[in-house]
Parts: C-alpha cells; structure tokens; sequence
C-alpha cells in the first residue's frame, strides 16, 4: 500500500478550513442576530403601538388643515412627530425603568429585561428627540417645531417626572401631551394654531382619562406595588369608574364639534353620535358593576382605541381621503 503524506495533509487542511468557515459563518451569523435583536429592542422603547395612534392624529390634523405643502415635506412631517413620539418613549422608560421592573405589564421592557441599559435609552431619547424637532423646522416651520418641542418636554419632565408619581389626576393633566399631534399636524402645514386643532386637542384630552384608567382598573396591584398613585389606587374603583363616565358625557359633544361649528359633515357625525354612545354606555355599565366589572373594563379600554381612531378616520373621509392628499403635490410648501 501507498500512502500518499501531501495528500494526507491536504485533506486534513482542506477539513480544517471547512470547520473553520463554518465557524466564521455561525459567528457571523450570531452577530446578525444580536444586531437583530438589538433594533427590536430599540424600536419596542419608542412604544410603536403609541406611536401609531399618534402618528395617525397627527396626519389627520395635517391632512384637513386649508393649507398644504407639498408632499416631500408633508413626509418628513410625519416621519418627524413618529421619531418625537417614539424619543418621549424612549425617555419614558428611561425614566420609569425602576417601577417598570416591578409591574407585571411592564417588566418585559428592554430595560428591565437587561437588553438596553438605562444610559443607552437616554442617549437614544435625547439624539432621536433633538433629530425629531430639527427635522420637522428644517422640512415645515419653527411653530410646529416648538409645538413637538414642548409635547416631548410635557410628556417626559411634567408627566413621567412630576405629575405621574405625585398625584392621581397624572393622567388627566400629562394627558394633554397625546392630544398635541393634531396641532401639531395643522400647524406643519398652515404655520399657525387656529380652533380646529383646538378641538382636536380637546377631544384627544377628554378622552384620555377613560381610556386610560379603563386599563388601570385591572392593573391596580401592578400600580400599587410600584407606588404609582393612580386613580384607582388611591380612590377605588367606585370612585374612578365615575370619573370614566363624567369625562365620557362630556366627551359627547364635543366630539361633535367639528360637524357643530361646520367644519365636518354628515358621515363625521354620524360616526361621532355612534360612538359617542357606544362609548358612554359602556361606561354606564362599567361603573354599575364597578365591583366586579374586569371584563367591563377591557371592552371599554379596548372600544375607546377604536373610537379615537374611527372618530379621526372620519373626519379625513368627511374631508374627502382621494381630494385632500393628493394636495399635497399641487400646494406651495408653508412655511
């Protein structure tokens, strides 16, 4: 028998260099991997699901403002309140890493979670919100730059900061900052604030408090533990389920106000009285059984998302979708 040596070792280095690439493979493939998972946590701290009800209010309020740029611009407006959005969410957890870490809704955040550490979301929350506001000058106007300025500073040093641990009306008053991006839309197209953004601004307002403790009343063990005074918490369920249903009353008309003041039509009021009722029943029902109303309280919490979106769809359909977007093409940029 023959034994060929430089075969031999040709064969030994020809497996070496296959285990090798192999290696080099997994690990590059690992890297991918945990680049992968490092944007999904970057992108689950802006809070996207926020971000999307957001982005709609703002479009809408840009949409049937009487003044349109053109449409480069009107995307960069977008693109810039979807970025200030997700910063304040950024901040948010931030901020709220340690109560997050001991509620049950929220101790699978990236930072709880260990993925993100707190200095990385500040610093995201910081170059990502300074970005936002300097975009949307640069693309539309300094009003609504400031205006997206002053949301991202409400939401993350009055609300997160100050009100949110101090006092059980938290919500009420730091939810103002939701109910900026419709103002903020109108004034990226027109440059100014006028009552139509004002009534947006106030529907969003009114309708915080009952969405927002909807999800609080199951949640009062998660608030209790992290010592977060919300309005269940502090006042029962009795007390904040008749809270719900006052802001809903008053919610009702006006919610009707743009069809009122003749600024939307049919199709928008209808929508309104429908869901408005809809939306005060439950919270009829919801505060009779307050003892025992849990499954209550998810279907109003789950109806007002519902609401807020169909009421603000409306108003862009009533606006006519096919003759107000196009717009933004044919219209000189406001500035």
């Amino acid at each position: 028998m023959i034994i060929d040596i430089g075969q031999g070792r040709r064969l030994r280095e020809s497996s070496a260099m296959k285990t090798g690439a192999v290696s080099v493979f997994r690990g590059q493939s690992g890297a991918h991997s945990q680049l992968a998972g490092r944007i999904v946590d970057f992108v689950s701290l802006m809070k996207p699901r926020v971000m999307l009800l957001v982005v709609f209010t703002a479009l809408v309020g840009l949409a049937i403002a009487p003044v349109h740029p053109n449409a480069f611009p009107c995307v960069i407006a977008i693109v810039a309140i979807a970025a200030g959005a997700g910063a304040a969410g950024a901040l948010n957890m931030w901020y709220d890493s340690d109560i997050d870490a001991v509620m049950a809704r929220t101790a699978s955040r990236p930072i709880p979670r260990g993925s993100i550490s707190r200095a990385e979301a500040l610093t995201a929350g910081l170059v990502v919100a300074c970005g936002a506001v300097a975009m949307l000058a640069a693309a539309t106007n300094l009003v609504a730059a400031l205006l997206l300025a002053v949301t991202i500073f409400f939401y993350v040093a009055v609300y997160t900061m100050w009100l949110k641990r101090r006092t059980p009306q938290n919500i009420v008053i730091g939810g103002a900052a939701g109910a900026f991006p419709p103002v903020i839309g109108w004034a990226a197209a027109t440059g100014g604030v006028s009552l139509e953004p004002a009534v947006l601004f106030l529907i969003i307002f009114l309708w915080t408090p009952p969405h927002f403790w909807a999800l609080s009343l199951n949640r009062t063990g998660d608030y209790a533990r992290a010592a977060v005074p919300m309005l269940p918490v502090i006042a029962g369920r009795a007390a904040t389920t008749l809270q719900m249903l006052i802001y809903s009353i008053l919610l009702f008309p006006v919610s009707l106000l743009p069809w009122i003041l003749g600024w939307a039509g049919t199709i928008y009021a209808a929508f309104a009285a429908a869901g408005g009722v809809v939306l005060v029943a439950l919270s009829v029902k919801l505060h009779a059984g307050a003892s025992t109303g849990r499954r209550d309280a998810t279907r109003l919490f789950g109806f007002s998302i519902i609401y807020l979106f169909v009421l603000f769809a409306a108003l862009l359909l009533d606006h006519g979708v096919g003759g107000v977007l196009p717009a933004f093409s044919t219209s000189g940029a406001a500035r």
